[in-house]
């Protein structure tokens, strides 16, 4: 039976809770957890705590673990690492829960800064390991930074931006009323093939295949709109500049908050993949529905929760545009030349198992292993140990 919290908040799942470790991930085995602040070479505050074994001989292969906004500190492969004898740093970007403004850019700086504490901790080899929206990081800091001797994809997506294209509303009329809709891309219209839940839908490919095209030209109309308020507020900080303060302080005064003035983006509707619903749609092993939502998407695209729901001009930009984001796997992935391991759950939600093989496919490592974990969902609950060993046994063959 539902909960009256349940009944009020629209039965949103807290989806952030699953990489955190389950009683059925517990290594039995002694560890010790240090907690860590870091500061950044601009000055941002990281957090996190390092993962070792209690006894024995620690490896002098180190992993870092970290994602864009999430509490990767207590990430369930950081236990299950250390107990094989690998320390690990777990640590949150200066992002940690605050999608508002992420910059991918210095969240990759952020992975910096705990790769060199690493090195000072004695590291020989250092693994940089990415779930879900930490593997584009991983390899953005990599390839921007040299950093790292191996990258590791778990359940990792082409890039938050990337995702963002396959889940966008593209029915959204007007980006100021959240109930706005163009009837003939509306994937919640009985006429476009919607069967209410749990009914399986099914959709027409041709207008899948208008839809995914619509998709992106609604992320080039908010990119428009987020560069035309980063240009004015540049115009701004010119015309500023060619003020004298002192003669004109009014006008002064007025460039300035124009300047200085970020209008936010809020970003309606952002839960409308067709494949969540209509399992003919790249076809897995994955059930209907979304890790974001539970049970039904139609009510997370249409309730209080959704990814990208508020955005600064620059941090859509650099986060959660598929257009503007650097940080797209298709991209990076051919300059990450160390060895690399991707192991792709097949009953993943929210990854297709095409996005995987095209990620391998795409790859500049010489030394590549991809592995399909058969059944699997997108963190890997009830597989973690086999994962984890996957993980354990590729690392040691290669850094012992």
């Amino acid at each position: 039976m539902a909960s009256a919290a349940d009944a009020m908040t629209g039965a949103i799942r807290p989806f952030g809770l699953g990489y955190w470790p389950l009683p059925e991930d517990e290594p039995r085995a002694a560890l010790d957890r240090e907690p860590i602040r870091l500061v950044s070479d601009d000055g941002a505050l990281l957090t996190g705590i390092i993962w070792t074994p209690a006894h024995g001989r620690a490896s002098r292969t180190w992993t870092l673990l970290a994602h864009p906004r999430g509490d990767f500190s207590v990430h369930y492969a950081a236990p299950l690492l250390a107990a094989a004898g690998f320390p690990v740093i777990a640590f949150n970007t200066r992002y940690l829960n605050n999608d508002a403004d992420c910059l991918h850019e210095l969240a990759a700086r952020d992975v910096v800064t705990a790769h060199g504490e690493a090195i000072r901790r004695g590291a020989e080899s250092v693994v940089l390991l990415g779930n879900s929206g930490g593997g584009s990081l991983m390899a953005l800091a990599h390839v921007e930074h040299r950093i790292g001797d191996a990258w590791v994809g778990l359940a990792a997506h082409p890039g938050e931006g990337v995702f963002m294209g396959q889940v966008i509303d593209p029915a959204v009329t007007d980006e100021n009323d959240p109930l706005s809709v163009d009837p003939d891309l509306d994937m919640y219209a009985p006429e476009n093939g919607w069967r209410p839940w749990p009914e399986p839908c099914f959709y027409d490919p041709d207008w899948v295949t208008r839809y995914r095209a619509a998709q992106l030209e609604r992320i080039a109309r908010i990119d428009q709109r987020a560069r035309a308020a980063i240009e004015a507020a540049a115009e701004a900080r010119g015309e500023a500049r060619s003020i004298d303060r002192q003669a004109d302080p009014a006008a002064w005064g007025r460039a300035r908050r124009r300047s200085v003035n970020t209008p936010y983006l809020t970003i309606y509707r952002t839960l409308a993949d067709p494949a969540y619903l209509d399992l003919s749609i790249d076809p897995d092993d994955r059930p209907l529905g979304s890790l974001f939502a539970f049970p039904d998407p139609l009510d997370a695209n249409y309730g209080r929760g959704g990814l990208a729901r508020t955005m600064t001009p620059r941090g859509w930009l650099s986060t959660w545009s598929a257009l503007s984001s650097r940080a797209r796997l298709a991209d990076t992935i051919p300059e990450v030349r160390v060895p690399t391991l991707l192991v792709h759950p097949t009953a993943d939600t929210e990854i297709r198992r095409h996005q995987a093989a095209e990620i391998a496919s795409s790859s500049g490592a010489s030394d590549l292993t991809f592995h399909e974990l058969t059944g699997a969902p997108h963190y890997f609950e009830g597989h973690r140990p086999e994962a984890m060993e996957l993980v354990t046994e590729w690392i040691r063959a290669r850094f012992g």
